[in-house]
């Protein structure tokens, strides 16, 4: 017996990298002016990279390590928008449809609130959206751990899914 799927499912992202000197940072998909980095094996835009797994999540498809994985020589300083174009791609062959993304950029540098209207407005574009289905808020660490001595920045993503009628 096969069940009905449901018609909503809810997919968490989580993402970090330590962060190193030399700027911009990549984040949401833009390069926000500052004197630091994110440093990983591709662009290192932790934000994209949570909204990926999260997406991915939702479906329960492998994760984004798993399809692109740090030791592949293609993935190196790849732009993450390739990662969050798969996603969605898998998300839309599932039926399935974006009702909201509600992220959490963690840094205690820069700041992050004269960035985050253009963030929404790309990814909003990047996945097909209004832009009013995406919340983006930052958070500083309080001087508290690797975010608040701004040794690493993370981001946090959680996503809800419809059936598409």
């Amino acid at each position: 017996m096969t069940a009905t799927p449901p018609p909503f499912r809810v997919g968490l992202g989580y993402d970090s990298h330590r962060l190193g000197n030399g700027g911009p940072l990549r984040i949401g998909g833009i390069d926000v002016p500052a004197e630091i980095h994110s440093i990983g094996h591709s662009d290192a835009d932790v934000l994209l990279h949570a909204i990926t797994d999260s997406l991915l999540g939702a479906i329960a498809e492998e994760d984004i390590g798993r399809l692109f994985p740090d030791h592949a020589p293609e993935n190196k300083g790849r732009d993450s928008m390739d990662f969050l174009h798969e996603a969605i791609r898998r998300v839309h062959h599932r039926g399935m449809e974006i009702v909201n993304l509600d992220c959490i950029i963690l840094a205690e540098r820069p700041k992050m609130a004269p960035h985050i209207d253009a963030m929404r407005t790309r990814i909003a574009e990047a996945l097909d959206i209004e832009i009013g289905q995406i919340s983006i808020k930052a958070k500083t660490g309080e001087g508290i751990g690797e975010i608040g001595t701004a040794a690493a920045i993370a981001a946090r993503v959680i996503v809800m899914l419809n059936r598409r009628a």
